[in-house]
């Protein structure tokens, strides 16, 4: 296991003289920096950087966001490459961890946090102006090595030429000169390329994880294996909040390889040689629970209804997410029609194809410590690291990895196991790997929140829609993890309202309001975040309205967009995609307009149904989307599919049930999730308009649940309000 090392600062002169290698770093303002690169590599850094050349002209790019899938770790070094005029080729990626203030995500705090689609959006004129930067002190470095004016040079790939095209530097040699030019103008807006000027940007660019994952090359906390490591397993509480009272555990350490069995706050341990003894022993343990947790009384299908019934007390008013008008009033007092409608979801498990893990090395003293682990948010789990050892996070050594599928799980909702993994390991003085298995990761999840929706409309005579109140009955996800942080926003929680928007829909009085309700089960953002299950009861409700003015469910959305032109394209797209309206005799089409953040989406479902079994067949699906400006169109498109397999999966075939607060399922034997031979024909379109980019990793998903919803409709004129749309509940609603 590595130590910290100090390290003297050279001087820069001697440091360029001695590797060869200069970082380059754009500050606030846009003004340019020399870095030295021993000091920008983790807990030893003092000066920021974004970017290092070396004399091979390797360019290295700092990366501050997890590569999970989503492309990443392609699509943003692509972005500081493009204006830097880089090589790709040459082109390498370094993940950070430490120093939030530099490599801090704005959307997020700035902490060093990779969820809610935020990546590119957040990072774009960050990286934009740092290539640039560099770009301007390699030009100026030429220009005073050739003394020559820097309007007289360009850039081609990892070079700089003359005009006349006659010399031409390396970036590799340019950092190997004596000096380089930092003293240039800062970087303005006006200084980055038009996109007009792109060469990477906008390319179906190959992604550079994919190879070291198809071939097995990747690291994963699964596969981490250091000296002296033991592995570790637990028996976790059946119910939160209970702990340990009474262990028998003398048949578990009579078996051979077994080193300790340890007390944890809401487990117990059995660390081991090998993994599969740890298994074994843990098997044996006889352990009885405090069984004084308050989440004992808890049960999924009551609190639910709970819920359903605080959505229907209109006399209980929630905290306003969004708020136009005067809904309230014209509710109470109509010039209209109201019409209203509820709508519920259930929890569901984020089913990420790798279970929990971590490895953790304490230091001899207790204050420092060496981890492994693939993990959504560095900054979240070096506090979990440096809380747990009553240290600093400096003192924290983070090999960050590869991740089996995230999907909001390994944000700091992943806080339990690398916490017991440094507990463990500096008890024992030894590394430990603990791993969780599915069983233990399905029980122990932190699941989307169910809800109760009720949505409520005036409708003129014209079919216009002149008030509208939608209001979300659920627990604070914000308020589980953070209470602090929830007071600070007013109580406004963007993990379960956002989405409530109802943009594009710029109805004149409107309310979105959440009423928080106490939290009955461990629950966290998943996949789609608040549009997930926000947009499944706009965009049905849509459809509902469209009914009630004697319109169709195209009409109705125009109207309701009006006059922008963007939305208008993007739904328009789609209906010809889907040659909306015509589905073979036996199927249906049905529509979601689905915004997320700034991107827009709109979806179109054709189904069937088997009126025997009460299955729902999703045979193709079709999905225009438009996020501003498309860093890579190709993979864009892939994200959007994944997220709408991942979508009707949650709508089809997934539930968590929770009784007596234990959670009913185990394994993916007793929780489904759809398969490969039931996905449907997929059929993605990206438009490009004039914004700046946008999210899309979750884009796929708002839209999926309202498009079966309304085609289940158009086919048996039977409305579906809650998810999920088993077999059973779709026997009922055809026969209701």
């Amino acid at each position: 296991m590595s130590n910290p090392t100090e390290l003297a600062s050279p001087s820069r002169r001697g440091f360029l003289a001695g590797s060869g290698t200069v970082t380059l770093a754009v500050l606030a303002g846009g003004a340019i920096t020399v870095c030295d690169d021993a000091l920008a590599q983790p807990g030893a850094r003092r000066v920021d950087a974004w970017v290092s050349i070396a004399p091979d002209d390797t360019v290295t790019i700092k990366l501050p966001s997890a590569e999970m899938g989503q492309g990443v770790m392609t699509s943003l070094p692509l972005i500081l490459a493009e204006e830097l005029d880089a090589d790709w080729s040459k082109v390498r990626v370094e993940t950070v961890t430490h120093d939030p203030k530099t490599y801090g995500n704005p959307k997020l705090f700035g902490a060093i946090y990779t969820a809610g689609s935020t990546s590119v959006e957040a990072y774009f004129d960050i990286l934009r102006k740092s290539g640039a930067g560099v770009r301007r002190v390699l030009i100026h470095t030429a220009a005073q090595h050739w003394s020559v004016p820097p309007a007289s040079l360009v850039t081609e790939p990892g070079a700089v030429v003359d005009r006349a095209g006659r010399r031409r530097l390396r970036y590799g040699e340019l950092v190997t000169l004596p000096t380089l030019v930092t003293d240039v103008p800062a970087i303005t807006v006006a200084d980055l390329k038009p996109r007009s000027a792109y060469r990477l940007i906008g390319k179906d660019t190959a992604r550079l994880d994919v190879p070291g994952k198809t071939r097995g090359g990747e690291q994963y906390s699964i596969d981490v294996r250091v000296p002296g490591m033991l592995y570790a397993t637990l028996l976790r509480a059946p119910v939160e909040g209970e702990s340990p009272q009474s262990v028998s555990d003398e048949r578990a350490k009579a078996i051979a390889g077994v080193v300790a069995v340890v007390r944890l706050p809401d487990a117990v341990a059995v660390v081991a040689q090998r993994w599969e003894t740890a298994l074994a022993a843990r098997a044996l343990l006889r352990v009885e629970w405090s069984r004084n947790s308050p989440f004992r009384s808890a049960d999924s299908a009551t609190d639910l209804s709970s819920d359903i019934a605080i959505a229907q007390d209109l006399g209980r008013r929630g905290v306003a997410w969004t708020e136009r008008g005067n809904a309230l009033a014209e509710l109470s007092q109509p010039r209209g029609r109201v019409i209203e409608a509820d709508y519920s979801t259930e929890h569901v498990y984020h089913a990420q194809m790798e279970p929990l893990a971590a490895v953790a090395s304490v230091d001899a003293d207790g204050k420092g410590a060496e981890i492994w682990i693939g993990t959504q948010s560095p900054t979240a789990t070096l506090g979990v690291a440096a809380g747990v050892l009553g240290t600093t996070p400096e003192r924290i050594r983070f090999h960050s990895l590869q991740m089996g599928g995230g999907f909001g799980r390994r944000t700091i909702f992943a806080r339990e196991v690398l916490r017991d993994a440094l507990l463990l390991s500096r008890q024992l003085a030894r590394p430990v790997k603990l791993m969780w298995t599915r069983e233990d990761d399905v029980k122990g999840g932190w699941f989307r929140p169910a809800t109760a929706q009720k949505m409520r409309a005036v409708l003129d005579a014209e079919g216009r829609v002149l008030a509208w109140h939608h209001r979300v009955v659920c627990p604070s996800i914000v308020g589980y993890y953070d209470a602090q942080a929830l007071a600070r926003a007013g109580n406004k929680d963007l993990l379960v309202m956002e989405g409530a928007e109802s943009a594009p829909y710029p109805v004149p009085n409107f309310l979105a309001e959440h009423v928080i309700t106490p939290r009955r089960a461990r629950i966290a953002a998943w996949r789609g975040i608040g549009p997930g299950h926000n947009c499944f009861a706009t965009e049905s409700f849509v459809d509902e309205l469209a009914v009630a003015a004697r319109t169709d469910p195209v009409t109705m959305r125009r109207r309701l967009i009006g006059g922008n032109l963007r939305a208008l394209t993007v739904l328009d797209k789609v209906l010809a995609m889907a040659r909306f309206g015509s589905a073979p005799a036996g199927r249906a089409h049905g529509l979601s307009f689905a915004p997320y953040k700034t991107s827009l989406a709109a979806g179109v479902a054709e189904i069937s149904v088997d009126r025997t079994t009460g299955v729902i067949r999703v045979h193709r699906f079709w999905a225009a989307v438009d996020v501003g400006l498309p860093i890579q169109p190709r993979n864009l498109i892939a994200q959007v599919e994944g997220g709408i397999v991942f979508g009707l999966s949650g709508l089809l075939k997934e539930r968590i049930t929770i009784r007596q607060g234990e959670v009913q399922q185990n394994n993916y034997y007793d929780y489904p999730f759809m398969r490969a031979s039931e996905v449907p024909e997929i059929h993605v379109e990206v438009l490009t308009s004039d914004g700046p980019p946008s999210g899309a990793g979750e884009l796929g998903v708002p839209m999926t649940s309202a498009a079966v919803a309304n085609a289940f409709f158009a086919l048996t004129s039977k409305r579906l309000r809650h998810i999920p749309f088993d077999p059973v509940r779709v026997k009922t609603a055809l026969t209701g």
